[in-house]
C-alpha cells in the first residue's frame, strides 16, 4: 500500500484520552463500535471522530479489522497477565478459592472499569473468525487458567452437584458483567459480587471473608 502523506492539522485540540494518535484512534473506534456497531462504522467516521484525515489513520492501521483486533486483544491482555502470575504461585498460599477469587475480581474489574464496554464485541461474528486467532487464543488461555485454579477447589456446593468446573463457572459469571453493563445495571460493586458468587456456588461461602482478604492481598501484590 502506498504510504499516505501527512494528514491535515487537527481542526481542534485533541479531546480524546491517549498519549498518541494511535491511542486516540483506538478510543474513537471503541466508542463507535460499541455504540453504532462494527458494521456501521467506517474508517472515515473513526478519523472524523479523532479529527484527522482518513489517510492519516492508515499510517497506524491498515484496515478496520486491525483496529478491532487491537481492541479485542486489549480486553484480555491484563487479565491474562494477572492470571498467569496468580497461577504461578504455590497453591498452598492463602485459603482455598482465594486465587480463583482474585483472578475473577481483577478480570471483572477490568471489564467494568474500561472506558467503553468492549466485551460486547465478543458477540460479533467477525470476532469468532480465524482473522482474530490471537484474541481467541488469549481468551481461551485465560479461560483455561480459570479452570486450572478451579480444579484446586474441593468438590462441594451447587457447582459440584451440577458437575460444573468451578473455574469455568467463575469465568462465565465474570463475562456476564458485560451484559450487565450493557443493560446499565453494573455498579462499582458488581465485580466483587460476581467473584463472590463463583465461590459461594463452589460451597465456600462460609470462608468468604478470609477469601476476600487474601484475594485483595494478591491483587495488591501482583498488579
Amino acid at each position: 500500500m502506498t504510504s499516505a502523506g501527512p494528514g491535515r492539522p487537527r481542526s481542534q485540540q485533541p479531546s480524546r484520552p491517549g498519549a498518541t494518535a494511535r491511542d486516540e484512534i483506538l478510543d474513537a473506534a471503541a466508542e463507535l463500535f460499541t455504540t453504532q456497531g462494527f458494521a456501521n462504522t467506517s474508517t472515515r467516521s473513526i478519523a472524523d471522530a479523532v479529527g484527522i484525515r482518513q489517510s492519516s489513520l492508515y499510517h497506524h492501521f491498515r484496515t478496520k479489522d486491525d483496529i478491532l483486533e487491537d481492541l479485542l486483544e486489549g480486553t484480555v491482555a491484563s487479565g491474562l497477565t494477572f492470571a498467569r502470575a496468580v497461577a504461578a504461585l504455590p497453591p498452598a498460599e492463602g485459603p482455598a478459592g482465594s486465587r480463583l477469587h482474585a483472578v475473577a475480581l481483577y478480570d471483572g474489574t477490568q471489564l467494568c472499569s474500561a472506558r467503553w464496554n468492549l466485551g460486547v464485541l465478543y458477540h460479533l461474528p467477525e470476532a469468532r473468525s480465524e482473522r482474530f486467532a490471537r484474541f481467541l487464543a488469549g481468551r481461551q488461555d485465560l479461560r483455561n487458567l480459570y479452570g486450572r485454579l478451579g480444579a484446586e477447589l474441593p468438590a462441594s456446593g451447587p457447582a459440584a452437584a451440577l458437575g460444573a468446573n468451578p473455574g469455568d463457572l467463575a469465568f462465565r459469571l465474570v463475562e456476564s458483567l458485560i451484559n450487565l453493563r450493557a443493560d446499565g445495571m453494573a455498579t462499582p460493586g458488581s465485580p466483587l459480587q460476581a467473584a463472590d458468587a463463583g465461590l459461594i456456588l463452589c460451597g465456600l461461602g462460609a470462608g468468604l471473608q478470609a477469601i476476600r482478604e487474601q484475594s485483595a492481598a494478591l491483587i495488591k501484590n501482583l498488579s
